[in-house]
C-alpha cells in the first residue's frame, strides 16, 4: 500500500500513515473503497500533510446537509430579536451605530434611513431561552436541538459575490464548491452515488439565481464536482440508458469505452481521462440505486406528517428536505440544498411569511427526523443565507409594509448535529442589530469549523494550482471552538 501511495505521487512517513489509518476507517468506510478511487487525480506535493480520503484526525460528523436560504433571510424577523427596534420605530438610524458601512446602489442615495422593528412577535423556547420569531414556531420547538449562531459576517455585499463566497470561499468564480472540498478530501461512502449532491427549490418570494459554478469542481477533478437532482421525470439528467440499448449492451459499451481511455490515460498521462472512465462507472451505478432513493412510498405516515404534505410534491423544499435526509442516510458526504426567495426589499411582512411557511416544519422535521433514526450526532446540519439585511427601511416605511436592504455585517444562522453544542446562543450584535459587540464569526471561521467537524485540518486541505496552493478558506480561519462539544 505504501507503494501504492508513492505511485501516485505521495510521499508520507510510513508511521504516520498508519496513524492516520486506524483514525479514518470508521469514517470513511475504507473497506468499501479501493484505494486507486480514493487517490485518483490527486496532485499531492511531496511535503503536503493530507491524504484525500483520510481525515486529519478523529472526525464527529460524517456528512453534512447544507439547507442554503439564497436571498438572505432577514435576521431581525428571524433569530435575532431587537426590540429596541420597535421602540425606536420611525427613527433616523444614528450616525454613530452606521459608521463608515458602504451601502448598496438600492439604498445609498436615501436621505432617510427609518429604523424599523419586526412586523412580527418573538417567543423564548426550550431550556435555553432563545428567541425566536413567530414565523419560525417549528424552529423554535428544536431550539434545545441545536446552535444559533447571532454574529455572522461576511464581505461582500451583492448577492453574486456573497453567494459564491459561502459556497467557495472567494468571491470570484472557478474555485471548488465546499461540497467539492468535502468530496476531495473525504471521499465517497458510497461507490452507487456521489461524494456530492445538489438539490433546488423556489419559495414564493423574490428568487436570486443559484448557478452551477456553485457546485463546480473548480480546478479539482470533475469527479468532485456536485450531481443536482431534479423534480422531473429524470432526477438526474443523462444517467438512463439511450433508447434501444439493453443494460448488457450498455456494460458492454462502457468496457470497451474504459479500455479506450486507458489507453489514452498512459499515453496523456491526463488524470481527466481517468475521472472520465470513473463518471461513466459512477452513472451506470446510480440507475439501480437513485430510484430506490427517489421514491418516498415506502415512508410511514408519521414522516410524512412530520415533514408535511409538501414533502411528496417533487422539488419543493419540503420534498428536498426529505431527500436529502435519504441520500444522506445512504452515504452522501454533502448534501447542497438551495431555496430560493428571501431576498425581500420591498413587502417583507407578507413574502418573508410565505417563505418561512416552506421552509420552517420541514427544516425542523429535518434536524428531528435525523436525531431519532440516531444519525443526527454524525450528521451536520447548517441553516442559513450568504449576509444579514438592514435594520432601517428601504424605500418608505409604512405601518405595515416595509423592506430590507442587504447587510453584510451581522446575520444568524443556525447549525446543529455533527458535534456542535445543541440548544446553544452563540454570538451577540448590538441593540439596533447593525453591527456585532461579542463572538464574531467570519465565513472563513464558518468553513474552518465545518471542516474541523468532518476531521479536516483546514490549514492541511490544501490543492496545488497555477503554481499555488489553494484551500478553501485562502490564507484565514478560525476554528470556532466554543460551540464544539
Amino acid at each position: 500500500m505504501e507503494k501504492n501511495l508513492l505511485e501516485h505521487g505521495l510521499s508520507i512517513n510510513r508511521r504516520k500513515f498508519l496513524s492516520r489509518l486506524s483514525l479514518g476507517i470508521g469514517s470513511v468506510a475504507l473497506g468499501s473503497l479501493l484505494i486507486p478511487d480514493l487517490f485518483s487525480g490527486a496532485k499531492g506535493d511531496s511535503d503536503a500533510d493530507f491524504i484525500p480520503g483520510i481525515p486529519n484526525f478523529a472526525p464527529k460528523a460524517k456528512r453534512v446537509i447544507y439547507l442554503f436560504q439564497d436571498g438572505a433571510p432577514s435576521q431581525l424577523e428571524s433569530f435575532d430579536y431587537k426590540p429596541k427596534l420597535r421602540e425606536m420605530m420611525g427613527q433616523e438610524l444614528p450616525p454613530s451605530v452606521r459608521g463608515s458601512q458602504i451601502l448598496t446602489g438600492m439604498t445609498a442615495k436615501q436621505t432617510s434611513f427609518p429604523l424599523v422593528g419586526s412586523f412580527y412577535d418573538f417567543k423564548q423556547y426550550g431550556q435555553t431561552g432563545a428567541w425566536v420569531s413567530d414565523l419560525f414556531p417549528h424552529i423554535g420547538k428544536i431550539v434545545d436541538d441545536i446552535c444559533i449562531v447571532r454574529s455572522m459576517y461576511t464581505e461582500a455585499i451583492n448577492h453574486d459575490p456573497a453567494l459564491t463566497f459561502f459556497q467557495t470561499g472567494a468571491q470570484q468564480g472557478n474555485r471548488p464548491s465546499m461540497g467539492s472540498w468535502v468530496s476531495y478530501g473525504l471521499g465517497s461512502e458510497n461507490k452507487n452515488l456521489p461524494a456530492f449532491t445538489v438539490l433546488l427549490s423556489k419559495g414564493k418570494g423574490n428568487g436570486q439565481g443559484v448557478y452551477s459554478k456553485l457546485w463546480s469542481n473548480g480546478f479539482l477533478d470533475s469527479i468532485h464536482q456536485g450531481v443536482q437532482f431534479s423534480s422531473g421525470e429524470d432526477p438526474v439528467l443523462y444517467l438512463n440508458d439511450p433508447d434501444g440499448m439493453s443494460r448488457h449492451e450498455r456494460r458492454k459499451m462502457l468496457d470497451k469505452m474504459a479500455e479506450l481511455n486507458d489507453l489514452s490515460g498512459k499515453q496523456f498521462n491526463d488524470p481527466e481521462i481517468t475521472t472520465k472512465i470513473q463518471q461513466y462507472e459512477m452513472a451506470y451505478r446510480m440507475q439501480t440505486a437513485v430510484p430506490e432513493i427517489m421514491d418516498v412510498s415506502k415512508e410511514p405516515d408519521d414522516i410524512i406528517k412530520l415533514y408535511g404534505p409538501d414533502c411528496l410534491i417533487p422539488g419543493t423544499y419540503a420534498a428536498n428536505c426529505l431527500l436529502a435526509r435519504k441520500l444522506s442516510e445512504n452515504g452522501v458526504r454533502f448534501v447542497q440544498l438551495y431555496h430560493q426567495g428571501w431576498d425581500q426589499h420591498s413587502n417583507l411582512p407578507m413574502e418573508m411569511a410565505g417563505q418561512a411557511k416552506d421552509v420552517d416544519q420541514a427544516s425542523a422535521a429535518l434536524v428531528t427526523d435525523l436525531k431519532q433514526r440516531g444519525l443526527l450526532d454524525e450528521t451536520l446540519v447548517i441553516w442559513g443565507g450568504e449576509f444579514g439585511r438592514t435594520n432601517y427601511s428601504q424605500g418608505k416605511l409604512l405601518k405595515d409594509n416595509y423592506g430590507r436592504d442587504h447587510h453584510p455585517r451581522c446575520f444568524s444562522i443556525w447549525m446543529a448535529g455533527g458535534g456542535i453544542k445543541p440548544g446553544m446562543v452563540y454570538g451577540e450584535s448590538d441593540e439596533f442589530g447593525y453591527n456585532l459587540v461579542r463572538n464574531p464569526v467570519h465565513v472563513h471561521d464558518f468553513h474552518a469549523t465545518v471542516l474541523n467537524q468532518l476531521g479536516i485540518d483546514h490549514t492541511k486541505l490544501t490543492f496545488k494550482s497555477l503554481g499555488r496552493r489553494y484551500r478553501l478558506t485562502d490564507v484565514a480561519g478560525n476554528v470556532v471552538r466554543d460551540i464544539i462539544s
